[in-house]
């Protein structure tokens, strides 16, 4: 009698098989990508442009005129004529508003103004006389504003525009000869001191001009009150004060005692501008229980 297998058997042989599966096809141009030698681009710099905060907008004044319907010169319709000559139009010349005088030779005449574009603006015509007797001449004609007229803002200088963030690669912002923000490197120095070489140098020996007093005190209240000072909340959250921390580095010169660069590098604020009582998460002592 043949001897039959058992299950056992049959399951360990079927393991041990080994099957050969078919190769799957290889895409040549996906090889030809891999051998490729990799170029690492350069990185750009990262530019963070803050949101436009746009500067107050000033408006010209406008002095609002008394009326005064007195026809003093009798030359209320030459004045009239003459701005229906510069206007082009009688239609763009409404009625007679007013008339000042200043002097007793001269007056001007005001009158509403129809042009599109000039709403509440008005055409002052100024006459004159040589003499009570002799007849009035047409000195000139403009368009003036009134109270109500629509007006341009007051045209806000680039440098007063100019932004955080705004400068990009390549970008060049001249600094004006006469800023306050700077004064002469001689002005900085001291009197009648005698300074040896490194003492020169902190004061900005070899540099046409250095910081001035105006432009010191306007740097360390915009670094105190901004992000990198002791309002801002990440400083609330800290559980101790740069002036503590192993990574801040006190800056040289007459901020030395209020601010310091960050150098640790996982700290957000690294390599920038912080005051002493600023502070952040990655304080070198932040394991140790603060007191």
């Amino acid at each position: 009698m043949a001897k039959k297998k058992s299950l056992f058997k049959k399951l360990r042989k079927s393991e041990n098989s080994v099957v050969a599966e078919p190769e799957a096809p290889v895409d040549a141009a996906l090889l030809e990508e891999i051998a490729k030698p990799k170029i690492e681009e350069v990185a750009k710099p990262v530019i963070v442009r803050k949101p436009y905060i746009a500067p107050p907008k000033t408006y010209p004044e406008v002095v609002d005129i008394e009326v005064n319907k007195n026809d003093i010169f009798s030359a209320l319709e030459l004045a009239k004529s003459a701005a229906i000559e510069d206007a082009g139009k009688a239609e763009f010349v409404g009625e007679f508003y007013s008339v000042d005088s200043d002097e007793e030779r001269v007056a001007t005449y005001l009158f509403e103004a129809k042009l599109p574009g000039y709403k509440g603006w008005r055409w002052a015509v100024t006459v004159a006389k040589v003499d009570e007797k002799s007849s009035p001449t047409i000195c000139d004609v403009v368009l003036l504003p009134g109270t109500k007229a629509l007006l341009a803002p007051n045209w806000v200088p680039y440098s007063q525009r100019i932004q955080p963030g705004d400068i990009g690669v390549g970008d060049v912002v001249p600094t004006a000869p006469d800023d306050e923000r700077l004064v002469p490197m001689l002005n900085a120095l001291p009197g009648e001191e005698e300074l040896d070489l490194a003492q020169l140098y902190e004061f900005g020996f070899g540099r046409a001009r250095v910081l001035s007093i105006v432009g010191r005190d306007a740097a360390s209240k915009r670094w105190y009150e901004g992000d990198r000072g002791p309002k801002a909340p990440i400083a609330a959250a800290a559980p101790k004060p740069c002036s503590s921390c192993g990574f801040f580095i006190p800056i040289a010169g007459s901020l030395r005692s209020t601010f310091g660069v960050c150098s640790n590098a996982i700290s957000p604020e690294d390599a920038r501008v912080v005051s002493v009582d600023h502070g952040c998460g990655a304080h070198s002592e932040a394991l140790i229980k603060a007191e």
